[in-house]
């Protein structure tokens, strides 16, 4: 088991997005979230994806740091 603490490539590939530097940041660029809305009830999601992010986030293991990280870039 790989016990390395997981970056934007490997988030986005559990996400099944991009997952190039490039696509990254696109993806990063094109995609916004409003204050008042939380991470994974954003509208560009698929339903899968909001899943791995709840569970990413509620089990506070190796994926919620960056999960987090992701959230504050969508919000800058």
């Amino acid at each position: 088991m790989d016990m390395n603490q997981p970056d934007f490539q490997s988030l986005f590939d559990q996400l099944g997005l991009p997952s190039s530097q490039q696509d990254i940041d696109t993806f990063i660029n094109q995609h916004r979230i409003e204050a008042s809305i939380h991470l994974t009830e954003a509208d560009f999601w698929n339903d899968a994806q909001k899943h791995f992010l709840k569970e990413a986030l509620s089990d506070d293991g190796l994926w919620t740091e960056i999960v987090d990280q992701l959230d504050a870039q969508l919000r800058d």
